[in-house]
């Protein structure tokens, strides 16, 4: 089974189409719904999606206090993709936890969102694939902090 892996162009275009759609009027696919939900939560990405031809190409630098808007919102789809299927086993019930804990579903997502990153992070760095014990461990360590 092949996994869907877009170019960077690809889920920048992926943006910038769901939320031109979006405002628009014009109807939207499931996920393109859940890309305007994080859109939704971030009003300051607004600008950027409304200049596909200026941001396509923008290259963002973290040491420089960058942070890269289509990674921040593909992290938040992620996780919201997870969360609809429960993968892995127990997401749902760390973000039920941490939607208690912050009496906010935005920064619970946020939580998930840093343990995913840093998961995929480290299968990255050991060229091995994600490992879901330490994802849920992480997700496990947020609550209880």
């Amino acid at each position: 089974m092949a996994l869907f892996n877009p170019s960077r162009e690809q889920v920048r275009q992926f943006f910038f189409d769901a939320w031109s759609k979006f405002d628009q009027g014009t109807t939207l696919t499931g996920l393109e719904k859940l890309a305007i939900e994080v859109i939704h939560m971030h009003p300051e990405y607004h600008t950027v999606l409304k200049e596909p031809d200026k941001y396509l190409e923008q290259s963002y630098f973290p040491e420089m206090g960058q942070t890269n808007p289509f990674l921040h919102m593909s992290l938040h789809l992620s996780i919201l993709e997870q969360l609809s299927v429960n993968q892995p086993p127990g997401i749902v019930l760390f973000y039920t936890q941490l939607k208690h804990k912050h009496q906010d579903e935005h920064s619970a997502q946020h939580d998930l969102m840093d343990c995913l990153a840093e998961t995929l992070w480290k299968a990255q760095r050991e060229s091995n694939t994600p490992d879901a014990e330490s994802y849920l461990s992480c997700m496990q360590s947020k609550v209880h902090l």
